[in-house]
């Protein structure tokens, strides 16, 4: 068996181990070879890759980041694409793809299946939206890595009598601000899949600080916004890929706030932390098992799925059930940790 390997998207802590396990049960299990393939699919395109063994994957499970490097670049950017990764196919030998991304990787690669290139999804994001499966490896360090801010916030908070705006990642859902917010013990968390009333928000901080000195932590997601016409945000910026480049309305939402209530107000966003640094145990040990289903479906001939985490147990769902779908904050689970605040 011969099997290419490619990190694709945006990086998130646990990749390296999913590379290393890849290759550790293909080389030691099914006595095969892994040809890896740097940059995703420009490496594919172009021809620019190095053979993956156990001796190259040696102390990468703690690291952070991608061994192989990343980027968006998809094959069907191009007009030749497809018939250049056919080729890298023949050219390596190669029995498929095992491809470790997210929404954007899983629909390339249901396009390539149906164009004849064999593919194997391992589902990657820290935003933890895949549809299909429970979790997504990267997601249990981003929240671990948020709940730590909060923390630390939440003191120099309380010695200046402060509201602190902090921004997470999420930018179609809110499953890190969520529990980054119950985790850290925020005052409130605003997430894409609700819209936010302005004025609720602030009359809430108001009463909280009403005639006492008191601190809030207000938690919101990169893609959350407000009830349409209650307050003016930016024309974000498109990025080549057609993404928007999100970020900033926790520094419009404090000065809304700040307004509101007179209570100052200020702003962190987290940014890049969250994808940076060392895995958790958590995030290690389902990557490791990630990497391991993958293989063991490569070698099964199980083409056109996607490795799964369902009640504990690494499952396979194909592609096509799950690509082109998002798994978003249930409004049951928000409530919970909105309610005690925006209740009147």
């Amino acid at each position: 068996m011969r099997l290419g390997v490619l990190t694709s998207g945006g990086d998130c802590p646990g990749l390296n181990a999913v590379i290393r396990a890849v290759v550790r049960k293909v080389e030691r299990v099914h006595h095969g070879t892994v040809v890896g393939f740097r940059d995703a699919w420009r490496g594919v395109l172009e021809d620019d890759w190095e053979v993956l063994d156990v001796a190259r994957c040696r102390g990468i499970l703690p690291r952070g980041g991608t061994i192989l490097g990343t980027s968006r670049v998809q094959p069907y950017q191009f007009p030749d694409g497809v018939a250049r990764v056919r080729a890298a196919v023949d050219r390596h030998r190669l029995d498929g793809f095992v491809v470790i991304g997210g929404e954007g990787s899983l629909g390339a690669a249901g396009d390539l299946l149906r164009d004849g290139v064999p593919c194997i999804v391992v589902p990657k994001t820290i935003d933890n939206d895949i549809d299909g499966t429970e979790m997504t490896f990267g997601f249990d360090t981003a929240v671990h890595i948020c709940t730590s801010a909060i923390d630390r916030l939440h003191t120099t908070a309380e010695a200046h009598d402060r509201v602190i705006v902090v921004e997470v990642m999420g930018r179609h859902v809110g499953h890190i601000a969520v529990r980054a917010g119950l985790a850290g013990g925020a005052t409130l968390t605003l997430i894409p899949e609700v819209p936010f009333d302005p004025a609720q928000v602030a009359d809430a901080l108001s009463r909280r600080h009403a005639g006492v000195s008191f601190a809030s932590i207000v938690v919101v997601a990169e893609g959350a916004l407000p009830v349409e016409g209650s307050m003016e945000l930016p024309d974000y910026e498109v990025d080549r890929y057609g993404h928007q480049r999100l970020g900033g309305i926790s520094q419009w939402l404090a000065a809304d706030i700040e307004r509101r209530t007179g209570i100052e107000t200020r702003v962190t966003i987290l940014g890049h932390v969250q994808r940076g640094g060392t895995p958790t145990a958590f995030d290690r040990v389902l990557a490791t098992r990630y990497g391991v289903a993958a293989a063991d479906a490569a070698a099964a001939g199980d083409w056109g799925t996607m490795v799964a985490l369902r009640s504990d147990r690494i499952v396979r769902v194909p592609i096509a059930e799950v690509a082109g779908r998002v798994k978003r904050v249930e409004r049951s689970f928000y409530d919970e940790v909105s309610a005690p605040f925006f209740a009147s």
